[in-house]
């Protein structure tokens, strides 16, 4: 009878087998260990009253006090709704582009225009998000090229970036555009491995340009669209914190100021570490709710999931 080999030989016969894989893959593992696991262990200031002299050990257990003062606190109902409105908004709006922008793109015949096409749109991904939001101000300032442009079909000049009203749709608008190109490159990749053959099959059955799209290219790459989106859940709670701080001011912050950027004034303006980290801990919580609850909704549903 074969003797069945154990957890550690059947690692040691495959570490020999794929040796050079595992180098590769140390860097990876060292930086996810050294930048995201081991500060893992700074959570704990947020059920302490921390103070930088006496260190972690010497600061004094205060249990939920920073959880209760946020939750008390008059600020807390303004940040939820900005941060659950901006970002719903950014996730109803911006996910579903990049997948039609994919799409569009991969029906048109021309080759160069195609390159062209996803050249321009890559653009603004690169640009720092300090010049892009710079950029932002200056176009709609009350004397921004917006309104110039506005001005010369008769439309009355108006300082659209301090104005709380538009703030939502400038900060949206402005990601979508960002990052439009750039997160459709997965979507492009994934419609390019979609099998000849099965376009060939629809269209022998007399399916039109819109019916392969509909019936093939779709369902083909259902499975990427569903893991992006579990992935784009779960960071429902926890983006915005730069570009919120480089775009809002006091005539906007009624409307711009989410939990992001709350953590960042009172955590490092006002070094309130405690406070901060209890505050960013309850955010990642939510987040990884949403992540797994997505996640069984899309697996019962849809029967794709991350796990």
């Amino acid at each position: 009878m074969k003797k069945q080999r154990t957890g550690i030989e059947r690692f040691a016969r495959d570490f020999r087998m794929n040796r050079m894989l595992y180098v590769m893959a140390i860097p990876l593992v060292a930086y996810y260990v050294i930048f995201h696991y081991f500060p893992m262990y700074g959570v704990l200031i947020a059920f302490k009253d921390f103070k930088v002299i006496r260190g972690f050990a010497g600061s004094k257990w205060v249990g939920l006090k920073h959880f209760e003062s946020f939750f008390g606190s008059i600020y807390f109902p303004r940040l939820m709704k900005n941060t659950l409105i901006i970002n719903f908004f950014q996730l109803v709006v911006g996910f579903p582009i990049p997948i039609i922008f994919a799409l569009l793109l991969n029906e048109l015949r021309s080759s160069k225009l195609r390159k062209a096409v996803q050249t321009v749109t890559y653009m603004p991904h690169f640009i720092s998000l300090v010049v892009f939001c710079g950029m932002i101000t200056a176009f709609f300032t009350r004397d921004g090229l917006f309104n110039d442009i506005m001005a010369l079909i008769g439309i009355e000049r108006h300082s659209y970036i301090t104005d709380a009203d538009y703030y939502r749709l400038l900060y949206v608008g402005s990601t979508v555009w960002q990052n439009m190109g750039w997160n459709s490159i997965l979507y492009i990749a994934a419609i390019t491995r979609v099998d000849p053959q099965l376009y060939e099959a629809c269209t022998i059955d007399g399916g039109g340009r819109f019916t392969r799209l509909l019936h093939v290219t779709l369902p083909e790459i259902l499975p990427v669209i569903v893991t992006m989106f579990i992935l784009s859940v779960g960071r429902l709670m926890g983006e915005g914190a730069q570009k919120t701080i480089l775009l809002y001011n006091s005539a906007t912050m009624e409307k711009a100021d989410i939990i992001a950027s709350y953590v960042y004034r009172r955590g490092i303006e006002k070094a309130e570490y405690s406070f901060s980290t209890a505050v960013g801990l309850f955010n990642n919580i939510i987040n990884c709710i949403l992540v797994l609850l997505t996640n069984r909704i899309s697996s019962r549903l849809a029967e794709v999931s991350l796990w």
